[in-house]
């Protein structure tokens, strides 16, 4: 790509001035050409038709339409997309793939914002904060003070469901702190695990094993409810369950029971459904800490998301490959 390629924005137009502030904009379009007042959010919009025929990048990101081969047809000189978001599932059908086009997600900038939060909530959960906090404000009392047993991250285990980007960021972020961190994948063999610095258990073993769990897993059909009524009734008592997943992931009918047992806390940053209904006991039982899907880019962090981007079209323009393709191959076991 000697010249600059044409390129379209295809998302929720809303989405584009946070994720491409103007200096990120600016990058971007050193190495395309780019109309940011166009943005396809409706392939069949006779503007974005126009463009289409001629686009050989798209620029993706929250609310892209479906890739599908009407769309694709439209779009015959169409090279490459890259996707300011995570998961592509949403909107790439197998007839991009079957046409080469080239695909490179953000996924791994979203990992980080996401692995700082569960680091957060790993480190308040070892010290029985957010329960400690429920406490103290029930009594208003000094008992509430002092020198309280059995809480602490000295020694914690800290079991990692799936070496996700994710999951792989939790690791690395766990490093300097005195926990012990083991991981249950099962796309993942001793060998990596070993080269991830951590020990590799069956699911059964790690919940039983784990002060802390904490959920990387993909969204797929054979991970639905995969923390169901047994696997919870795995975890010792007093332990506490994070999940930034996704909310199918857990079992919330069975994590009711055990949370209004007094037996299991829990950290869920995603729900099924989601949002919640107004009267899931989940806002109230005070062994539950809802927040409302926010562990994912926020705020200047979606910044990151559009840098990434600009980053892969100088790649391109260089000719040089794309440093994070999605691999269609690995799309059933991925987020």
């Amino acid at each position: 790509m000697s010249q600059r390629p044409q390129a379209l924005f295809a998302m929720a137009a809303e989405h584009v001035p946070q994720v491409f502030p103007p200096e990120v904009l600016a990058r971007l379009r050193k190495s395309v050409e780019l109309d940011p007042a166009l943005v396809a959010q409706d392939f069949t919009e006779p503007a974005v038709r126009d463009v289409l025929a001629e686009t050989e990048i798209l620029v993706t990101g929250w609310g892209c339409p479906p890739l599908d081969e009407t769309v694709l047809d439209a779009a015959p000189r169409l090279r490459a997309v890259l996707h300011s978001a995570g998961s592509v599932k949403s909107f790439a059908g197998p007839a991009l793939w079957e046409r080469g086009i080239a695909v490179s997600s953000a996924a791994a900038a979203n990992a980080l914002p996401v692995a700082e939060y569960t680091l957060a909530m790993i480190l308040l959960a070892g010290k029985d904060v957010l329960a400690a906090r429920e406490r103290l404000r029930a009594s208003r009392a000094p008992a509430g003070w002092g020198l309280v047993p059995g809480i602490g991250n000295h020694g914690r285990r800290v079991g990692v469901i799936g070496a996700s980007r994710i999951g792989r960021r939790v690791l690395e972020l766990l490093r300097p702190f005195d926990l012990r961190p083991a991981l249950t994948d099962p796309y993942v063999d001793e060998r990596e695990a070993a080269a991830l610095g951590v020990p590799l258990l069956p699911l059964d073993a790690l919940l039983r094993s784990s002060d802390i769990v904490t959920v990387h897993a993909p969204e797929t059909p054979e991970t639905r409810h995969l923390i169901g009524r047994r696997e919870l009734a795995l975890m010792p008592d007093g332990a506490a369950l994070i999940n930034t997943a996704r909310g199918s992931l857990v079992d919330h009918d069975a994590l009711v029971a055990e949370l209004r047992a007094g037996r299991l806390t829990a950290i869920l940053d995603v729900t099924d459904p989601e949002p919640l209904p107004a009267d899931s006991p989940l806002y109230d039982l005070p062994g539950a800490f809802v927040t409302p899907h926010l562990a994912g880019s926020q705020g200047n962090e979606l910044t990151r998301l559009g840098l990434a981007v600009a980053e892969e079209a100088e790649r391109l323009l260089a000719g040089d490959g794309l440093a994070h393709a999605v691999d269609p191959a690995v799309l059933d076991h991925a987020a």
